[in-house]
């Protein structure tokens, strides 16, 4: 039982570690340096006899994540790039950030990965920041565009 113990506090510790890494808090690292590699993880195997995650409901996830600032959620604001489901329920997604001087750019894509952990038929989850193509309004969905003009 303790190994199991052991086994999440250091998962616990590794995640902590990326995301201040990504942040550039951890050993001075420069924020887009440590972004430029950055992936965020979740999850755990899926077992076999369940059924595998639809994109639909990864999609569904991912709106459930919102850039704090703006209240647009990671989906609607083009913020996901590529979605990758594998037949044993592991899920790879491509995202980006803004910017990345982005305030939140080091919390999103973590957010992003447990979320997406959450939904039933997924095992192990990555989210990779990518940088290309660069981010750019016109990516975002029409109902996030008439937001952004409610401000």
């Amino acid at each position: 039982m303790s190994s199991d113990n052991e086994k999440k506090d250091n998962i616990l510790d590794e995640k902590e570690t990326q995301l201040l890494t990504a942040m550039g808090l951890a050993e001075e690292t420069p924020m887009g340096e440590a972004l430029q590699n950055y992936v965020a993880k979740a999850g755990f195997d899926k077992p076999a006899e369940e059924k595998t995650a639809s994109k639909e409901d990864i999609i569904e996830a991912l709106k459930t994540v919102a850039d704090p600032e703006i209240n647009i959620n990671v989906y609607d604001m083009g913020l996901i790039y590529g979605i990758d489901i594998k037949d044993n329920g592991d899920v790879f997604i491509e995202m980006t950030v803004t910017a990345p001087t982005c305030p939140v750019a080091g919390v999103l894509p973590q957010q992003a990965a447990d979320a997406v952990a959450l939904v039933e038929g997924t095992g192990n989850v990555e989210v990779k920041i990518v940088w290309e193509p660069a981010w750019t309004p016109e990516r975002m969905s029409d109902e996030a565009k008439m937001m952004i003009e409610l401000f």
